[in-house]
């Protein structure tokens, strides 16, 4: 019986458990496959790359205060972060990674570097 590339119908050559006729076929299979979860992925991975680069841009002294239209001027999306730290006297810092936020009054944040 021959088994056919589920990607392209060739006729599989090789050892009997093989399921496709090339790398390149299974590599073109698997990712028609999980190309909806990839898409997600890549695209939160761009918005979280996006603001950690804001803050990078915004915090060069690794301490520092800004405002939230200069924030959002830069393309800052407050939905999108890694962590949050909540101090013992209930502060509340929103991380990318390393590079934090820390609402303050008036519209203003503080930017912090975790070491």
């Amino acid at each position: 019986m021959q088994k056919a590339c589920p990607e392209c119908g060739e006729k599989i050559v090789g050892r009997t458990d093989k399921k496709f006729c090339s790398d390149y076929c299974r590599n073109a299979y698997n990712n028609k496959i999980n190309k909806d979860s990839t898409n997600l992925v890549r695209n939160v991975n761009n918005l979280l790359r996006k603001n950690y680069r804001i803050l990078q841009e915004l915090n060069p002294t690794d301490k520092t205060k800004t405002t939230k239209s200069k924030l959002l001027a830069k393309g800052f999306n407050f939905e999108y972060f890694t962590s949050i730290y909540t101090t013992k006297t209930g502060t509340v810092y929103y991380f990318v990674y390393d590079l934090g936020y820390l609402p303050l009054e008036s519209d203003y944040y503080a930017l912090v570097k975790r070491n």
